[in-house]
């Protein structure tokens, strides 16, 4: 028989978790970042990363449905073979990376590439056509982060946001190369045994929240300015940066 976690103040965490995660799927990606140390103020970050996996999967079949004709097949086919070589080395370094590492890694990243571009935004407004070696090279820190923290979104983010696609072609090709790096990590996430009955159980329980803050994900950014919605995933992907390096320089010096 399954069973579900019955502790009430994981539910307190998880499910502003889910929904800060349907969010992210549904196009606004710097929320995602906050759901797994949300949950891990409750549940070990290994075991809210496995929990979580499953609702992403479920997230995933409604955004790319919703989404299945945005997205830029030159970028999915850059980016895929390298977030092959990440997740490989995130299986095999799964037992020796400290969770800090990894958020202060992400943080380092988000911070940087923020102020780098709005460094750059007042030089030129020129879109810049992603070249195929720091693609392959940042699909690869992608999947590494994405299978130890599901933490992919800053290191793609860095590769394609520069690119200036059109909202809603952004949102695609991010659906469908986490999509995609979601189902490549089921394997090795249940090769380290991450799939407990509990933990299947309890994000089973958590699927309808997970479908709905999705689908309010989608119908908002439809209904956002181009120009505002990038403000606000820059934002939100500063904001989550620095508190992730925040959280996690005090455990490592």
């Amino acid at each position: 028989m399954t069973s579900i976690i019955s502790d009430p103040l994981f539910y307190l965490a998880a499910i502003p978790a889910v929904i800060l995660m349907g969010l992210a799927k549904g196009g606004f990606a710097g929320l995602g970042l906050i759901a797994i140390p949300l949950m891990a103020l409750v549940v070990s970050p290994v075991k809210a990363a496995a929990l979580m996996l499953p609702i992403l999967i479920v997230q995933d079949m409604v955004s790319t449905w919703a989404y299945r004709r945005d997205f830029d097949k030159r970028n999915l086919l850059i980016m895929l073979p390298g977030c092959l070589i990440g997740v490989f080395l995130g299986w095999l370094m799964a037992a020796h990376v400290s969770d800090e590492l990894v958020k202060l890694g992400v943080g380092i990243i988000s911070v940087v590439f923020v102020i780098i571009y709005w460094r750059r935004r007042h030089v030129s407004g020129d879109p810049i056509l992603g070249k195929v070696a720091p693609g392959i090279a940042w699909g690869a820190v992608a999947g590494f982060t994405s299978f130890v923290a599901h933490a992919g979104g800053p290191p793609f983010q860095v590769y394609v946001m520069p690119q200036r696609l059109p909202p809603q072609t952004y949102v695609g090709t991010s659906t469908w190369f986490f999509t995609i790096t979601n189902l490549i990590k089921v394997v090795p996430y249940f090769l380290l045994g991450q799939f407990s009955t509990e933990n299947l159980g309890t994000s089973s329980a958590l699927f309808p929240v997970a479908l709905i803050s999705t689908l309010a994900g989608v119908w908002l950014v439809r209904r956002i300015e181009p120009s505002r919605f990038y403000t606000i995933i820059y934002t939100l992907t500063f904001i989550v940066g620095a508190k992730l390096i925040y959280d996690a320089t005090p455990h490592l010096f």
